[in-house]
């Protein structure tokens, strides 16, 4: 089977060539907080963007380290696809500068190609080509040595569990197994910054709590971004959660303090007792939130992934688990509501 006639459309949102490379998620209030021992692999400094003559994002200033997973929040509109292209170097910045490991994007546009893996929201795939030609054609694209395509698509394919369908026509396969393989794309080249616009738009809830999972696992290696309107996201994946707003940055602070950590909100179809989940052995308390959701308490250490496991195993009937963060979600509702009321006066 054939290599795609164009590259176009895919070397635009995946691994871009052009002279442009920014990366913008914030500009950095009093509260900010950072990794302070690790160096940063990212660092974005007054970076904005103007589209159409309209300032789409303004003077964003953040540093990431590898390591780490930083949430892009914001409701439509508020500029996160704009940053996550400047991020992954499809943008360039109108204004400020963007430094990977020190070096200035912009100067050195080569560097977005072959040390970034980006997955925009809609994956670029080609339904033509299998998983293994797919990937050993991203390989290639981003730079990789023909002698280590083979190992890097064999890692990448375990990494992302995608062993069964590997010689399978990706045309063929389940939205589930789509946007695994464009999480693959963007990190068989084994990058050091990985950036990911809304990873788990449109999968069921069993599909999502897997790719968090994976999400989560990527930041051992890498410096991660990940972009999404979806609290549950933030919170069950990353350490730190940057809120956009109108184009500005307006928050950058812990997902959550670490004595919430143990708590986690799950609905369910089935009634249910606190004993009910007490007979769990990894719970320690549990208390009705309405009819059909719950605030658990989970012993230190457990993984939302791991409880999620035994509440189906259970027959719970569950429909979404996500950790307990009512701070960052009064956080993100004050700034919405606050510039809604700016906007009435």
């Amino acid at each position: 089977m054939g290599m795609p006639s164009t590259l176009s459309s895919f070397s635009a949102s995946c691994a871009p060539v052009r002279r442009c490379a920014a990366l913008a998620v914030g500009a950095p209030e009093p509260e900010q907080s950072r990794i302070v021992n690790a160096p940063a692999t990212l660092r974005l400094d007054r970076a904005s963007r103007r589209l159409a003559g309209r300032e789409v994002v303004r003077a964003l200033d953040l540093d990431l380290a590898r390591g780490e997973v930083l949430g892009l929040l914001g409701v439509n509109g508020a500029g996160k696809t704009t940053t996550l292209r400047m991020i992954a170097g499809v943008l360039a910045p109108t204004s400020g500068s963007v430094r990977l490991d020190g070096a200035d994007l912009y100067e050195q546009p080569e560097l977005a190609r072959r040390r970034i893996g980006y997955l925009p929201e809609t994956p670029p795939l080609h339904a033509e080509l299998t998983t293994t030609e797919f990937l050993r054609f991203c390989a290639r694209l981003h730079g990789l040595a023909r002698s280590k395509v083979a190992a890097a698509i064999d890692r990448t394919l375990e990494r992302c569990e995608l062993g069964e369908v590997r010689h399978r026509l990706i045309g063929a396969l389940s939205k589930g197994f789509r946007q695994r393989i464009g999480l693959a794309q963007a990190i068989v080249h084994d990058p050091e910054l990985i950036v990911l616009d809304e990873p788990a738009s449109g999968l069921d809830p069993v599909q999502a709590l897997k790719l968090r999972e994976l999400v989560r696992g990527l930041k051992a290696d890498h410096a991660v971004v990940l972009s999404t309107h979806v609290l549950p996201d933030v919170s069950a994946c990353c350490d730190r959660v940057a809120i956009l707003h109108r184009g500005e940055l307006r928050h950058v602070g812990a997902t959550q303090a670490p004595a919430d950590r143990g708590a986690v909100r799950v609905g369910v179809t089935r009634s249910l007792q606190a004993d009910d989940w007490r007979a769990l052995p990894m719970v320690v308390s549990a208390a009705p939130i309405d009819a059909t959701h719950w605030r658990v308490h989970l012993q230190a250490d457990v993984a939302i992934d791991a409880f999620a496991a035994a509440v189906v195993a259970r027959g719970f009937g569950l429909t979404e688990v996500h950790a307990d963060v009512p701070v960052l979600e009064q956080t993100f509702m004050a700034i919405a509501a606050g510039d809604a009321s700016a906007r009435a006066a």
